[in-house]
């Protein structure tokens, strides 16, 4: 029988998670949330948020791959049923969904960090243009999106060990190494203060304010990856007696640094260096115009800013290009698991990425749709990891667990699964479609607008019908995992 492929140490282990859940929202989205949303006690939330959601979901996830030894699809199977594959074949679905245009995202971080190798941003240049003349240039959108899903298979095809794990001991390290540079830079900008105060000053004001309870926890749940199926995954090339409940916090821990690190390269670099208050606040208004226009711009107003834009860009490729990683081998991981060899799962895989990632790269509207409705039903992939651990038994997971763990889970870890992270589940899914209805009372239904609820409806009742209509199909296809090797 063939050996089973794994990673060959804990801190390789590591260090894939980390790029895993390390993505361009821990650098574009976490500094504007912060800003708008009470800065220390946002941070507060934030952490907070780690423990009553993303790192329990970690677990659960964790639990499923280490004991299941298959993906998504396999793992949901084995772990509480046959019936319920179908919500593993949800959660893989919509990781590669979100994979199509994420690949178009890790593109234009590529595109950037070759504009600022060549010097493009200088003083005078319209930083605004320059992103409009990209957005608008389809080629250049697909010939960055496939270098990047390109240059992902390559990784995901040589495996785990000479692949995955060998690849990420150099990218992780190198992201906070770079975002730690553009942190010092930025912290020591004249009058860089008050975007630090922005950061770590509580506003106490805030903690009153649901929306910074609803987007602390929002924030959490996209950036560490909880729900998504990708330490599921990553778990399922583990040993036995590994530590999941340090692993897990270790990744949390790993994911909200990196968060604070952005945080503290962005926000007062662009304090520091705009022209008044108003223009700083509304900077920090865009997820995309605050990162490809707003910082773009401020860097060559900077003393080494040639030097810091490229290192800046090259953090968030990184990012960007770590997280992809690990989608590309959720759906390359459950090809295998139907009987299909690695590389011709990586090959299928990444094929189908290109093409059906191009409309997203010829059409940004597209793009932000799909964003808007699968980023969205990420929360329902974590609500399926909770039904998981309950239908398989909290005390009989907590057990699972434990196993050779130093720190060990007891039953507030127990009480948390039972009842406060279903709670964050509907709190957090019900804020989003009433803000979703507020934008547009008239027409929220409508299916074929960019961000209503009526599109997300849609296209959740189309992939969860599919799903269900599958679901015997899928179970027969995954095959048995490769029996323990260590």
């Amino acid at each position: 029988m063939t050996q089973r492929d794994q990673f060959l140490s804990r801190l390789g282990f590591l260090a894939a998670a980390i790029g895993m859940a390390v993505g361009t929202g821990n650098i574009w989205r976490f500094p504007r949330m912060a800003a708008q949303y009470g800065g220390g006690v946002f941070v507060l939330v934030y952490i907070l948020a780690l423990f009553l959601w993303s790192a329990p979901l970690l677990m659960v996830e964790m639990a499923i791959g280490r004991t299941t030894r298959l993906g998504p699809i396999g793992g949901f199977r084995d772990f509480i049923g046959r019936k319920y594959t179908w919500m593993g074949g949800w959660m893989v679905a919509v990781c590669l969904l979100i994979t199509f245009y994420y690949a178009v995202i890790t593109g234009w971080c590529a595109k950037y960090f070759v504009l600022a190798l060549q010097g493009t941003f200088h003083e005078g240049v319209d930083t605004a243009i320059i992103w409009r003349n990209f957005q608008h240039d389809p080629w250049q959108n697909i010939f960055y999106q496939a270098l990047s899903i390109g240059l992902c298979g390559v990784i995901i095809y040589k495996g785990i060990q000479k692949g995955v794990e060998k690849i990420n001991k150099i990218l992780v390290p190198s992201l906070f190494l770079f975002l730690l540079v553009a942190a010092i830079r930025a912290v020591t900008l004249p009058g860089a203060s008050l975007g630090l105060r922005y950061l770590f000053v509580p506003d106490w004001s805030k903690l009153t304010e649901p929306a910074t309870w609803l987007q602390a926890f929002t924030q959490s749940a996209w950036s560490t990856g909880a729900g998504w199926g990708l330490l599921l995954t990553y778990a399922v090339y583990t040993r036995r007696k590994d530590d999941i409940p340090q692993n897990c916090l270790t990744v949390g821990f790993g994911d909200h640094s990196a968060a604070l690190l952005a945080g503290m390269a962005v926000i007062p670099t662009v304090f520091a260096l705009s022209p008044s208050l108003e223009v700083a606040t509304a900077s920090l208004a865009d997820n995309m115009g605050l990162t490809f226009i707003s910082l773009a711009g401020l860097f060559p107003r900077m003393k080494g800013g040639t030097v810091i834009a490229p290192v800046f860009f090259l953090a968030m490729l990184f990012a960007a290009l770590s997280s992809l990683i690990a989608q590309v081998e959720v759906g390359a991981k459950t090809l295998m698991d139907f009987g299909w060899t690695r590389k011709k799962s990586t090959l299928v895989v990444i094929l189908l990425c290109f093409l059906l990632g191009l409309p997203s790269a010829a059409f940004p509207s597209f793009l932000l749709n799909q964003d808007w409705v699968w980023g969205m039903a990420l929360l329902v992939s974590g609500f399926w990891v909770i039904l998981a651990a309950r239908k398989y038994g909290l005390q009989k997971l907590q057990k699972e667990v434990n196993l050779g763990a130093d720190i060990k889970m007891g039953r507030t870890w127990v009480f948390i699964l039972k009842y406060i992270s279903p709670l964050v589940f509907v709190v957090v899914t019900g804020w989003w479609f009433s803000q979703a209805i507020a934008w547009d009372r008239k027409e929220w239904w409508h299916p074929f607008k960019v961000n209503s609820v009526g599109t997300i409806l849609l296209q959740w009742l189309l992939l969860l019908l599919v799903m269900i209509l599958l679901n015997r199909k899928l179970a027969s296809w995954t095959k048995k995992p490769i029996a323990e090797e260590d």
